[in-house]
């Protein structure tokens, strides 16, 4: 895997797995890290996230033990940020850690009235894996309807060759809605946005049934990669 590059930012995916003893320092976790990783020098976005299996991408997908950030910082700050307490205390309650380094190749639309990952360029090495980042704020009275909406389209991601692994993530149960999928190469995940047949009718409802009051897609160059995202996932 390469090393990161001369960017003035980079974007990092943290996910970690904790015991079911921890679950309570995840829900705390989240408030307090929150404001702490928004003063953390350097960074300009972070988001403290839930998961889910990524098995229906619906509340009832939930996985309390499993709990993610995502992170636009400095290049310069990103070993710091490491080593910081804010990561420090969820990897000391960690039964697994995994970490993504990310460069933004293209990124549309906002999460939460901005795009943290306008800073794109282009794909350094043609052979480098592909991470991908949805996220959708739902409109409260179409929930119902996209939630019925979204098992073919899941059973059409992970049914799609390149695919490494695919979770759900979210700030929140209900209403904020997206996905972190990892993928072989650019033309795996294209082939899986274009030519996927469920994800060619969820694409047509969206326009049509207009359940979004936010959306941003991103697709990313995989600088580095370590660890673990799941125990059947190898990298």
């Amino acid at each position: 895997m390469s090393s990161v590059t001369n960017n003035e930012k980079v974007t990092v995916a943290y996910f970690f797995s904790i015991g079911r003893k921890s679950i309570a320092f995840a829900f705390w976790s989240m408030a307090i890290d929150r404001v702490r990783s928004r003063k953390f020098t350097g960074i300009s976005f972070s988001k403290l996230l839930g998961t889910g299996t990524g098995e229906t991408f619906t509340p009832g997908d939930a996985d309390l033990t499993r709990w993610g950030m995502v992170v636009v910082i400095d290049k310069a700050r990103l070993e710091e940020f490491d080593r910081s307490a804010i990561v420090a205390r969820w990897r000391k309650r960690s039964t697994r850690e995994f970490r993504a380094v990310l460069k933004p190749l293209s990124s549309h639309g906002l999460w939460a009235k901005q795009n943290p990952f306008d800073f794109v360029s282009d794909q350094s090495n043609p052979n480098s894996k592909i991470a991908a980042i949805t996220r959708a704020r739902i409109k409260w009275n179409k929930n119902l309807i996209f939630w019925k909406s979204t098992p073919p389209v899941v059973i059409d991601l992970h049914q799609s060759p390149g695919l490494i692994t695919a979770i759900g993530i979210g700030e929140a149960p209900i209403g904020l809605q997206g996905t972190f999928s990892l993928w072989e190469s650019a033309t795996a995940l294209r082939n899986f946005a274009y030519n996927g047949d469920a994800h060619k009718v969820a694409i047509k409802q969206t326009q049509k049934i207009g359940w979004y009051s936010e959306e941003l897609f991103s697709r990313f160059e995989v600088l580095e990669l370590r660890g673990e995202i799941s125990a059947n996932t190898r990298l």
